[in-house]
């Protein structure tokens, strides 16, 4: 019985659907790494004052295992702004889940999304790609992410609340990253700080939903007709 089941392991070992899942959880791991080193480097010192080796040295990995795995230092830089941007979406998610009245769940959000430099360095990946249009496919799919993870935690609070929204979540999640993209890039140029960027950002985004009154209904989403109906009978 022992030598079966030891034979079933070495077979195991030496089949190659076992080895290729084996190479691609290390492909993963070391892809993983070295994002992890990449991400602080290119904040810190910029693109063109990161070099491929410093990137290396970090992640305690080879030169050519960037370039296999992400071809280009630009492309590493893209793929490293992404990521760095859907954390800060899910740290934002997590803030908000503290709060219960509309006004408190913008201001955690726009908080969250000003207390760091990952916005920052998301629109210098978006510069980017304006001359590296190869890079544009991953750029578009982050924020594709980004507007459906949003709309879904917003829709969730709102359900959850009952808060009458202003906009559909669609809408909400599109306009509040549009302006945390707009208010955060314009405020780094201007040498503004965290909360003076929290305060301009509120002033912006304004009155997102109301809370839920004693009577009031929860209004739904996108239909008008239900919105103008709810509100006569109230």
């Amino acid at each position: 019985m022992a030598k079966s089941v030891k034979g079933a392991v070495e077979a195991a070992r030496g089949d190659p659907k076992h080895a290729a899942r084996a190479t691609r959880s290390a492909g993963r791991k070391m892809r993983s790494l070295l994002l992890d080193a990449a991400s602080p480097l290119f904040k810190e010192q910029g693109l063109s004052g990161t070099s491929i080796s410093d990137i290396a040295t970090a992640a305690n990995a080879f030169p050519s295992q960037i370039t296999y795995y992400f071809r280009t230092k630009e492309a590493l830089f893209v793929e490293c702004a992404c990521r760095d941007l859907l954390y800060l979406a899910r740290a934002t998610e997590q803030a908000a889940l503290k709060v219960h009245t509309p006004q408190a769940y913008t201001h955690a959000l726009a908080q969250t999304v000003t207390a760091t430099d990952s916005v920052a360095f998301f629109a210098e990946a978006l510069t980017l790609t304006r001359r590296r249009q190869d890079l544009a496919p991953l750029v578009e799919r982050t924020i594709e992410r980004l507007h459906a993870e949003g709309a879904r935690a917003y829709a969730a609070q709102v359900e959850r609340h009952g808060w009458r929204t202003l906009r559909a979540p669609d809408e909400s999640s599109r306009r509040f990253w549009a302006v945390a993209i707009g208010v955060i890039v314009e405020g780094y140029a201007m040498g503004r700080s965290p909360d003076e960027l929290c305060a301009e950002m509120l002033r912006v985004l304004g009155e997102q939903a109301k809370a839920a009154g004693a009577a009031a209904r929860l209004l739904l989403v996108g239909d008008r007709d239900a919105s103008t109906e709810t509100d006569g009978e109230s």
